[in-house]
């Protein structure tokens, strides 16, 4: 992932209730770590979604492309590490890993797709978003 100023991580670790009977963590969470990154990104960064949502915008995820490469189990500590891009006039696209701490064994490679919306849920350019953001 490139190093520049829409870079990011967040460090977790994996709880009990988020495994399944095979004592690793079920598919779903992963996702949950990858949106909650997202979440803290944008919040570091001046991005509120209730304020967003009180002028008439909101930010929706398009697309989720995920790539399983080894599971994590209970008490396995974890980074999410994500680099953020425009695509075209309306798409951010966050590129995110989850690497296994200490060793930094890949977990989970990732490519989500997000758009701005209006309230008529009609594609809108992100154009304060990409300006707070630096894009």
């Amino acid at each position: 992932m490139d190093e520049n100023q829409n870079t990011y991580s967040l460090e977790f670790t994996v709880r009990d209730y988020e495994c399944d009977l095979q004592g690793v963590v079920n598919n779903a969470n992963y996702q949950h770590y990858l949106e909650h990154a997202r979440h803290e990104f944008l919040v570091e960064r001046g991005i509120s979604f209730a304020d967003l949502h009180e002028a008439g915008i909101d930010l929706i995820v398009t697309r989720v492309e995920i790539e399983y490469k080894f599971p994590l189990r209970s008490r396995d500590r974890f980074v999410v590490k994500l680099n953020l891009k425009r695509e075209g006039h309306v798409r951010l696209v966050f590129e995110q890993e989850i690497l296994r701490v200490p060793d930094g064994k890949l977990i989970v490679k990732a490519r989500v797709t997000g758009a701005a919306v209006n309230s008529e849920g009609r594609p809108v350019k992100p154009d304060e978003i990409v300006r707070q953001l630096g894009l």
